[in-house]
C-alpha cells in the first residue's frame, strides 16, 4: 500500500500511538510532519523516521488553538508543497470523578482533544479543498467516547464529540472528496499503562512478551504498532470510498462502530406521553432493551 508522494501531518506523534502512526506512513512512503509539545521528544521522532530511511520535520507546538493548527498546514505546505493526510492524535488525560473535576481539567482535555481536532480539521480540510484533489482525514477516538468510563467525564466528551464531528465533516467534505474517518483505538500507552485491569498486559509488552489470545481478541489490546496499519490503510487510495465511520482495533480485534440508533420505539395514540403511560410501559417494552455503559467483556476463561 504506497503512499509515496502523499504528505500527511500527525499531531501528537513524539511519543506512544501517534509515534507508531507517523512512522508507519513514512515507512509507506509519505512524508510526514511529526508535531509534540517538546521539541526533544519531536526531534527524537524524527530522527527515527529519518534513521529508517523516511522523512519527517518536527512542528513544536500545543494543538488546540487556530494559530497552531495553521501552523501544522503551513509546515507541511512549505516543505512539502501540499498536504494529503491529516491524522488528529494529540490528547491528554486529566482523570478524575465528577465531583472533584475542576474547570481547568475539564477544559485542558476538551481543548486538546476536542478543540484540536476541530482547528486542526478546518485548516487542513481548507486547504485541500484548495488543492482540489481530495484527501484523508482521521480523527483518533476512544471506547470511553463510545461507552464511557468512571472518571473520565472530560475525555469522554471529547471523543464522543469527536466521532460526531467525524460524521457531520464525512457529509460536508464529500464534494471535495474528502474522507473523514474515526479510529477507535485500544493500545498499550500512557493513556492505558494506569488502567489496574491492563497493567499485567503492559508489563508483559514491556518485558518482550506475547499477550495472551483474551487480551488480543477480546480486549482488543495489544502495542500501538497492532493500530498503525488501520491508519495507513484510511490514509490510502483503497480506502477512497470509506468514510464516516468509527472503526475500532487494537490487537487481533478490528471492528465497526455503529451509529447511534433508535433499539425500541413505541408509540401513543395521538395523546402523546404522560408519566403514568410511560411507567406502564416501560417494564413490558423497554426494560429488556436498556444500553449498557463502559465496556463490556466476557470473561477470561
Amino acid at each position: 500500500m504506497d503512499l509515496t508522494g502523499k504528505v500527511a501531518v500527525v499531531t501528537g506523534s513524539g511519543r506512544g500511538l501517534g509515534l507508531a502512526y507517523a512512522q508507519e506512513l513514512a515507512r509507506r512512503g509519505a512524508a510526514v510532519v511529526v508535531n509534540d509539545v517538546d521539541a526533544e521528544v519531536a526531534q527524537a521522532a524524527v530522527d527515527s523516521i529519518g534513521g529508517s530511511g523516511g522523512t519527517a520535520v518536527a512542528e513544536v507546538v500545543p494543538v488546540g488553538t487556530s494559530e497552531a493548527a495553521q501552523a501544522l498546514v503551513d509546515r507541511a505546505v512549505s516543505e512539502f508543497g501540499r498536504l494529503d493526510v491529516l491524522v488528529n492524535n494529540a490528547g491528554i488525560l486529566r482523570d478524575t470523578t465528577l465531583w472533584k473535576m475542576t474547570d481547568e481539567q475539564f477544559d485542558a482535555v476538551v481543548t486538546t482533544h476536542l478543540r484540536g481536532t476541530f482547528t486542526c480539521t478546518r485548516a487542513a480540510a481548507i486547504r485541500m479543498r484548495e488543492q482540489g484533489e481530495g484527501g484523508r482525514i482521521i480523527a483518533i477516538g476512544s471506547p470511553t467516547g463510545q461507552v464511557g468510563n468512571f472518571g473520565q467525564t472530560n475525555y469522554a466528551a471529547a471523543k464522543a464529540g469527536i466521532v460526531g464531528m467525524v460524521r457531520t465533516w464525512a457529509m460536508e467534505l464529500a464534494r471535495a472528496q474528502i474522507t473523514v474517518n474515526a479510529v477507535v483505538p485500544v493500545a498499550a500507552t500512557a493513556m492505558t499503562e494506569t488502567v489496574p485491569f491492563l497493567k499485567p498486559y503492559v508489563d508483559a509488552l514491556e518485558n518482550g512478551d506475547p499477550l495472551p489470545p483474551y487480551a488480543r481478541k477480546q480486549l482488543g489490546f495489544g502495542s500501538a504498532a497492532d493500530v498503525a496499519g488501520l491508519i495507513a490503510f484510511l490514509a490510502s487510495d483503497e480506502a477512497a470510498a470509506i468514510t464516516g465511520q468509527a472503526i475500532g482495533v487494537g490487537g487481533d480485534r478490528l471492528a465497526l462502530w455503529t451509529h447511534p440508533t433508535e433499539t425500541v420505539v413505541e408509540f401513543a395514540d395521538g395523546t402523546g406521553w404522560s408519566a403514568e403511560a410511560i411507567a406502564e410501559i416501560w417494564p413490558k417494552a423497554f426494560e429488556g432493551s436498556k444500553q449498557t455503559v463502559g465496556q463490556q467483556f466476557e470473561p477470561e476463561s
